[in-house]
């Protein structure tokens, strides 16, 4: 049984808060994309807004469930950060170095906050008296 209550160490709690605006982000993304859907190409204009705004409004669940001690919410968010590095590597040079530089710093951090050893810890389904 994770636990629910309890002290949340710094690292998990950054690395949730920051999926959570990335989340956002990837939620806002997938709104503006709808606001700008033509009737020649309907059918991709929809099914790319639902996309982004199901995978951020995932990004923010499992942020929020990873925040209250759910250990599985993690995983995704993984998964999400490895994404957005290669994301960062394509926006590398030119006018989007910037782009890329703070997608990179913003996936590193949530790596390093979630693989952090007291996160670990305390997302850990071990019994503490063991």
């Amino acid at each position: 049984m994770p636990k629910t209550g309890g002290h949340r160490p710094p690292p998990l709690v950054v690395a949730a808060s920051l999926a959570a605006v990335e989340g956002v982000f990837v939620l806002a993304y997938g709104v503006l994309l709808a606001a700008d859907i033509h009737a020649d190409r309907a059918a991709m204009g929809v099914t790319s807004s639902l996309f982004f705004a199901v995978v951020g409004a995932a990004l923010v669940a499992c942020a929020w469930f990873l925040s209250r001690g759910r250990s599985w919410g993690r995983s995704p968010i993984v998964v999400a950060q490895l994404m957005f590095l290669g994301l960062a590597w394509s926006f590398l040079g030119g006018a989007t170095t910037w782009v890329s530089v703070v997608m990179a710093v913003a996936a590193l951090v949530v790596l390093a906050g979630l693989l952090h050893p007291a996160s670990i810890d305390a997302l850990s389904d071990r019994d503490e008296a063991s």
